[in-house]
């Protein structure tokens, strides 16, 4: 779906040291007209060469300001570091529809209630609304998955041109990732809503039937994510008895 991993105009990627199953390759920090999105994790090596992206071998250019997609700590523990090391810049936590920066930020809760996407001309960094590969973490009580998919939907209707996703590589075909994804939730919701209907009622039972391709080092993330999953039927009234 990414089509190539190359850098829309006008922006540089330093992909934090910080890989795992949840953060793929580590957590992707961007450089854009002088600002930093999404620092990453504190260490003092990433920061230093998010540092000198920003400013260069001559130290020509300054570091204009930090703005985060969201507070999770592998995007943004490195943030008052950061901004310490370059004069005390700001930090931008901004809400729906604030400027920031070169950058337009869009409420798009769901990971975290706090999250947003940050819109620069046709680019949208996404931050863990949209990964270039697999799909988000969504815990129950911090995380919606309604509020997830409202996020999604709202996103399609955007003209997009490419993503930057806080995790994976760039997504040149945007509708079609955003859609996939869509799909994706809700087919899980038809294939746990099918094992449900079937009489499955433990955790376990639930995870082997809706969730039995994924690998055993990523089982604990999907039964929190099937806890989301439950937790959105429960609102809306779908939830068979003996699991309420």
């Amino acid at each position: 779906m990414s089509g190539f991993d190359q850098a829309p105009a006008g922006v540089v990627r330093v992909r934090a040291p910080n890989p795992s199953p949840l953060t793929l390759d580590g957590t992707n920090t961007y450089v854009v007209e002088g600002w930093v999105l999404d620092p990453g994790p504190d260490d003092p090596e990433h920061l230093d060469r998010v540092f000198d992206t920003v400013s260069g071998a001559s130290r020509e250019r300054a570091l204009a300001g930090i703005v985060l997609t969201h507070d999770h700590p592998d995007h943004a523990d490195g943030a008052e570091e950061l901004a310490r090391r370059a004069g005390d810049v700001p930090v931008k936590r901004p809400s729906d529809g604030e400027r920031v920066g070169p950058f337009a930020a869009i409420a798009t809760p769901g990971h975290a209630p706090e999250h947003v996407s940050l819109l620069y001309g046709g680019v949208l960094f996404t931050g863990d609304t949209v990964l270039g590969e697999g799909s988000v973490f969504i815990s129950p009580g911090e995380g919606s998955l309604s509020a997830y998919l409202a996020s999604l939907r709202r996103l399609l209707e955007l003209d997009l041109e490419a993503l930057c996703p806080g995790h994976g590589p760039f997504v040149w075909r945007p509708r079609e990732r955003i859609e996939e994804l869509l799909e994706h939730r809700l087919e899980r919701e038809r294939r746990l809503l099918d094992a449900l209907a079937a009489g499955a009622r433990s955790r376990e039972e639930i995870l082997d039937a809706a969730w039995s391709e994924v690998p055993e080092e990523l089982r604990p993330a999907a039964a929190l994510t099937l806890e989301a999953h439950l937790e959105k039927l429960r609102e809306e009234g779908r939830l068979p008895s003996g699991r309420g």
